[in-house]
């Protein structure tokens, strides 16, 4: 607050409002919408400019509602030789196939079989696939045409899968777009967003890794550091969305 000191004592020494009450010989409250007045503070005036935003308290206010745009990639057809993709689905229509009956039988065929070298040449003639990270030519990280902005990390061989599925989705500092059960019925797909602005594919992959280590001592397919990295398409009724996706 400005204050004034009058060294030849003409006028008592105190601040502006003590100033202003000599100047304009008034005190109190009258002096104070004096000012308002004199100053055009419009204090306890409407005034258009400031009030355009002021709405009915009654009403609730309407909030545009954020646009989703749903993540696209390649979706190939069975078997896995086959590298030209079929077309392109999206996060959505996928989350729909593994939830419905398309992949069952084949899904429980594969779970049935116990020689490990038949199970693995079943589940690469009979699965379709896609593949999450971007949509492509022909399968071949050098025939990329556009990064969905997903990667899927894959654990295999869990001894406590529902556990890690909570510890997941519970995660602090990755968001899960989508999370299911592998073909095998003994593993999960993790799939989350990245920003390939701030890194590349690869060291994102990395990363993720690490911190999957270092925060649930858990060790990751190292094949998911490749962008066209296919992942076979199982049946899943309890398969994970983000909510955001089905307009929740």
């Amino acid at each position: 607050m400005a204050t004034h000191v009058d060294t030849e004592r003409a006028i008592e020494n105190g601040d502006a409002f003590d100033f202003a009450a000599l100047h304009f010989k008034v005190q109190g409250q009258a002096l104070y919408d004096l000012l308002n007045e004199e100053m055009h503070l419009r204090i306890d005036t409407k005034h258009p400019f400031y009030d355009y935003k002021e709405f009915d308290k009654e009403k609730e206010p309407v909030t545009k509602k954020e646009e989703i745009k749903i993540p696209v990639f390649s979706y190939f057809k069975k078997p896995i030789t086959n590298v030209n993709p079929y077309g392109t689905k999206s996060l959505l229509e996928v989350y729909e196939l593994i939830k419905s009956d398309t992949f069952k039988a084949h899904t429980a065929k594969l779970r049935s079989l116990t020689d490990v070298k038949e199970a693995r040449k079943y589940k690469a003639f009979s699965f379709d696939y896609v593949t999450f990270s971007g949509a492509f030519s022909s399968r071949s990280d050098k025939n990329l045409k556009a990064h969905s902005g997903l990667i899927v990390i894959d654990f295999d061989h869990l001894e406590d899968l529902n556990g890690l599925k909570e510890q997941l989705l519970n995660d602090k500092h990755f968001d899960t777009e989508l999370l299911f059960t592998s073909p095998s019925g003994d593993g999960l797909k993790w799939v989350i967003t990245i920003d390939i602005q701030e890194a590349d594919h690869q060291t994102w992959f990395k990363g993720i890794a690490n911190y999957l280590n270092a925060t649930y001592q858990l060790q990751v397919d190292e094949s998911g550091k490749d962008i066209s990295r296919a992942c076979f398409l199982p049946h899943d009724p309890e398969i994970f969305i983000n909510s955001k996706y089905l307009g929740q």
